[in-house]
Protein backbone atom coordinates (compact mmCIF):
# COMPACT_ATOMS: atom_id res chain seq x y z
CA UNK A 1 0.00 0.00 0.00
CA UNK A 2 1.70 3.10 -0.58
CA UNK A 3 2.21 6.15 1.87
CA UNK A 4 -0.73 7.70 0.73
CA UNK A 5 -3.57 5.05 0.85
CA UNK A 6 -1.85 4.67 4.54
CA UNK A 7 -2.76 7.79 5.24
CA UNK A 8 -6.03 7.88 3.94
CA UNK A 9 -7.21 4.92 6.52
CA UNK A 10 -5.99 6.36 9.51
CA UNK A 11 -7.46 9.69 11.31
CA UNK A 12 -7.17 11.28 14.86
CA UNK A 13 -8.87 13.27 16.82
CA UNK A 14 -8.38 15.00 20.35
CA UNK A 15 -9.00 12.11 22.68
CA UNK A 16 -12.22 13.40 24.75
CA UNK A 17 -12.60 10.79 26.86
CA UNK A 18 -15.44 7.74 26.89
CA UNK A 19 -16.63 7.99 30.31
CA UNK A 20 -16.70 11.54 30.91
CA UNK A 21 -13.33 11.60 32.84
CA UNK A 22 -9.87 11.40 32.40
CA UNK A 23 -7.03 8.55 34.06
CA UNK A 24 -4.60 10.75 35.93
CA UNK A 25 -1.15 9.86 34.61
CA UNK A 26 -2.33 7.56 31.41
CA UNK A 27 0.03 7.90 28.96
CA UNK A 28 -1.28 4.44 26.89
CA UNK A 29 -5.43 3.93 26.98
CA UNK A 30 -6.69 1.32 25.27
CA UNK A 31 -10.97 0.57 24.81
CA UNK A 32 -12.77 -2.50 23.83
CA UNK A 33 -15.56 -3.85 23.34
CA UNK A 34 -15.59 -7.09 25.50
CA UNK A 35 -17.95 -9.06 23.05
CA UNK A 36 -19.90 -10.87 26.01
CA UNK A 37 -23.82 -11.63 25.38
CA UNK A 38 -25.60 -9.42 27.15
CA UNK A 39 -22.78 -7.39 28.43
CA UNK A 40 -22.72 -3.03 28.26
CA UNK A 41 -19.65 -2.01 26.10
CA UNK A 42 -20.28 1.73 27.56
CA UNK A 43 -19.23 -0.05 30.98
CA UNK A 44 -16.41 -2.08 30.44
CA UNK A 45 -13.28 -1.15 32.03
CA UNK A 46 -10.77 -0.14 30.14
CA UNK A 47 -8.67 -3.37 28.43
CA UNK A 48 -5.39 -1.58 28.72
CA UNK A 49 -3.48 1.63 30.77
CA UNK A 50 -0.30 2.12 31.13
CA UNK A 51 0.80 5.08 33.58
CA UNK A 52 3.81 6.93 33.69
CA UNK A 53 5.51 5.58 36.76
CA UNK A 54 5.01 2.37 35.65
CA UNK A 55 2.36 0.68 36.58
CA UNK A 56 -0.19 -1.32 34.31
CA UNK A 57 -3.74 -2.08 34.38
CA UNK A 58 -6.02 -5.12 32.35
CA UNK A 59 -9.27 -4.95 32.22
CA UNK A 60 -11.81 -7.99 31.26
CA UNK A 61 -15.54 -7.67 31.06
CA UNK A 62 -16.04 -6.84 34.64
CA UNK A 63 -12.65 -6.65 36.49
CA UNK A 64 -8.97 -5.42 35.95
CA UNK A 65 -6.13 -6.58 37.21
CA UNK A 66 -3.13 -4.60 38.10
CA UNK A 67 0.84 -4.50 37.89
CA UNK A 68 4.05 -2.56 37.25
CA UNK A 69 6.75 -2.59 34.68
CA UNK A 70 9.92 -2.44 34.89
CA UNK A 71 11.55 0.92 33.32
CA UNK A 72 12.93 -1.62 29.74
CA UNK A 73 9.53 -2.52 29.44
CA UNK A 74 7.93 0.99 29.62
CA UNK A 75 10.70 2.37 27.37
CA UNK A 76 10.01 -1.10 24.81
CA UNK A 77 6.49 0.37 24.96
CA UNK A 78 6.91 4.20 24.40
CA UNK A 79 9.02 3.12 21.41
CA UNK A 80 6.40 1.39 19.78
CA UNK A 81 3.89 4.39 20.33
CA UNK A 82 6.45 6.48 19.07
CA UNK A 83 6.60 4.02 15.46
CA UNK A 84 2.67 4.08 15.67
CA UNK A 85 3.11 8.14 15.22
CA UNK A 86 5.46 7.70 12.38
CA UNK A 87 2.87 6.33 10.37
CA UNK A 88 2.12 8.29 7.14
CA UNK A 89 -0.67 10.64 8.03
CA UNK A 90 -0.75 10.75 12.01
CA UNK A 91 2.23 13.10 12.29
CA UNK A 92 -0.29 15.83 10.43
CA UNK A 93 -2.97 15.02 13.29
CA UNK A 94 -4.56 18.74 14.32
CA UNK A 95 -3.82 20.06 17.91
CA UNK A 96 -6.44 19.32 20.57
CA UNK A 97 -9.86 21.06 20.05
CA UNK A 98 -9.34 21.33 16.27
CA UNK A 99 -10.06 17.66 15.26
CA UNK A 100 -13.57 16.73 14.18
CA UNK A 101 -15.39 15.25 16.93
CA UNK A 102 -14.86 11.26 16.98
CA UNK A 103 -12.61 11.57 13.78
CA UNK A 104 -12.40 8.95 11.25
CA UNK A 105 -11.86 4.88 12.14
CA UNK A 106 -8.42 3.45 10.40
CA UNK A 107 -9.66 -0.14 8.49
CA UNK A 108 -7.47 -2.37 9.78
CA UNK A 109 -9.74 -5.01 7.29
CA UNK A 110 -11.48 -8.16 8.42
CA UNK A 111 -14.59 -8.01 10.34
CA UNK A 112 -15.59 -3.75 10.47
CA UNK A 113 -17.97 -4.53 13.76
CA UNK A 114 -14.97 -4.93 15.37
CA UNK A 115 -13.68 -1.60 17.04
CA UNK A 116 -10.86 -0.20 19.35
CA UNK A 117 -9.90 2.78 20.54
CA UNK A 118 -6.31 3.72 21.24
CA UNK A 119 -5.48 7.35 22.74
CA UNK A 120 -1.78 8.33 23.51
CA UNK A 121 -1.29 10.87 25.80
CA UNK A 122 2.19 11.53 26.36
CA UNK A 123 3.09 14.48 24.56
CA UNK A 124 0.76 15.75 21.96
CA UNK A 125 -2.57 13.56 22.97
CA UNK A 126 -3.64 11.72 19.62
CA UNK A 127 -6.63 9.28 19.39
CA UNK A 128 -6.67 6.02 16.69
CA UNK A 129 -10.38 4.09 16.40
CA UNK A 130 -9.49 1.32 14.42
CA UNK A 131 -11.91 -1.00 12.69
CA UNK A 132 -11.43 -5.26 11.62
CA UNK A 133 -8.86 -7.25 12.93
CA UNK A 134 -5.41 -6.18 13.29
CA UNK A 135 -4.37 -9.81 11.85
CA UNK A 136 -6.08 -8.44 8.73
CA UNK A 137 -4.05 -5.34 8.49
CA UNK A 138 -1.82 -4.60 5.61
CA UNK A 139 1.77 -4.11 5.75
CA UNK A 140 1.50 -0.38 5.98
CA UNK A 141 -0.48 -0.63 8.95
CA UNK A 142 1.84 -3.35 10.84
CA UNK A 143 2.89 -1.10 13.61
CA UNK A 144 -0.30 -0.25 14.53
CA UNK A 145 -1.93 -3.89 13.65
CA UNK A 146 0.85 -5.51 16.23
CA UNK A 147 0.78 -3.52 18.89
CA UNK A 148 -3.43 -3.28 18.86
CA UNK A 149 -2.86 -7.03 19.21
CA UNK A 150 -0.61 -7.26 21.62
CA UNK A 151 -2.69 -5.00 24.01
CA UNK A 152 -5.36 -6.76 23.38
CA UNK A 153 -4.01 -10.01 24.53
CA UNK A 154 -1.54 -8.45 27.48
CA UNK A 155 0.06 -10.23 30.19
CA UNK A 156 2.05 -9.40 32.39
CA UNK A 157 3.85 -11.85 35.91
CA UNK A 158 3.42 -8.83 38.38
CA UNK A 159 -0.28 -9.06 36.91
CA UNK A 160 -3.00 -9.10 40.37
CA UNK A 161 -6.13 -8.74 40.86
CA UNK A 162 -6.97 -5.31 41.20
CA UNK A 163 -10.02 -3.56 44.32
CA UNK A 164 -10.86 -1.05 43.01
CA UNK A 165 -12.29 2.00 45.98
CA UNK A 166 -15.13 3.50 43.80
CA UNK A 167 -17.15 2.63 41.06
CA UNK A 168 -18.95 5.08 38.78
CA UNK A 169 -22.80 4.11 38.03
CA UNK A 170 -25.11 4.82 35.47
CA UNK A 171 -28.74 4.25 35.52
CA UNK A 172 -31.10 4.51 32.88
CA UNK A 173 -35.20 3.21 32.59
CA UNK A 174 -35.45 0.17 30.50
CA UNK A 175 -36.15 -3.52 30.62
CA UNK A 176 -33.51 -6.98 30.70
CA UNK A 177 -34.93 -10.07 29.78
CA UNK A 178 -35.64 -11.86 33.54
CA UNK A 179 -36.11 -10.68 36.36
CA UNK A 180 -34.96 -7.98 38.68
CA UNK A 181 -33.61 -6.88 41.79
CA UNK A 182 -34.63 -4.50 44.66
CA UNK A 183 -32.63 -0.90 44.32
CA UNK A 184 -30.71 -1.29 47.70
CA UNK A 185 -28.67 2.04 47.86
CA UNK A 186 -29.41 4.55 50.41
CA UNK A 187 -30.32 7.28 48.10
CA UNK A 188 -33.60 7.31 45.89
CA UNK A 189 -32.90 5.97 42.42
CA UNK A 190 -34.33 8.89 40.47
CA UNK A 191 -30.96 10.45 42.02
CA UNK A 192 -28.95 8.24 40.11
CA UNK A 193 -30.45 8.72 37.21
CA UNK A 194 -28.63 12.14 35.95
CA UNK A 195 -24.54 11.16 36.02
CA UNK A 196 -21.97 11.14 37.04
CA UNK A 197 -22.04 9.49 40.33
CA UNK A 198 -19.70 7.60 42.58
CA UNK A 199 -20.51 4.76 44.89
CA UNK A 200 -17.87 3.50 47.08
CA UNK A 201 -16.70 -0.04 46.83
CA UNK A 202 -18.65 -0.94 50.23
CA UNK A 203 -21.66 0.34 48.67
CA UNK A 204 -21.41 -2.05 45.20
CA UNK A 205 -20.64 -5.03 47.00
CA UNK A 206 -22.76 -7.72 45.58
CA UNK A 207 -23.60 -6.10 42.70
CA UNK A 208 -22.32 -7.01 38.93
CA UNK A 209 -19.52 -4.65 38.11
CA UNK A 210 -18.38 -3.43 34.74
CA UNK A 211 -20.01 -4.66 31.86
CA UNK A 212 -22.15 -6.78 33.68
CA UNK A 213 -25.61 -5.04 33.92
CA UNK A 214 -28.04 -5.19 36.53
CA UNK A 215 -32.07 -5.40 36.32
CA UNK A 216 -33.73 -3.53 38.71
CA UNK A 217 -36.97 -2.89 40.20
CA UNK A 218 -38.04 0.28 41.65
CA UNK A 219 -41.27 2.54 42.11
CA UNK A 220 -43.20 0.25 39.69
CA UNK A 221 -40.40 0.45 36.88
CA UNK A 222 -37.72 -1.02 35.55
CA UNK A 223 -33.88 -0.19 35.27
CA UNK A 224 -30.43 -0.98 34.17
CA UNK A 225 -27.54 -0.41 36.61
CA UNK A 226 -23.90 -0.60 35.71
CA UNK A 227 -20.92 0.12 37.21
CA UNK A 228 -17.87 0.54 36.04
CA UNK A 229 -14.41 0.15 38.05
CA UNK A 230 -12.51 3.74 38.58
CA UNK A 231 -9.20 3.61 38.54
CA UNK A 232 -6.85 6.09 41.09
CA UNK A 233 -7.69 9.36 41.19
CA UNK A 234 -10.28 8.62 37.82
CA UNK A 235 -13.73 10.77 38.03
CA UNK A 236 -16.42 9.59 36.24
Amino acid sequence: MRPAAAAALLALAAPPSVHGGEIPGAVIVLEAAPGTPGSDPSAAPPRFVLLKDGQVFVGGTERLEAGRLEKDETSALLKRVEAVRKLPGLALAPDRGSAPAGGSPVSLGGDPARTVRLRLLEGKPLEVVATGDPAAAPPALAPLATFLADLLRYHHPSLRPYAPSSYAMAVREARLAGGCRAWGFAFPIAQALAPPRTVSAAEAAGWPTGARPASVCADDRRYVVTLRPLLPGEQP
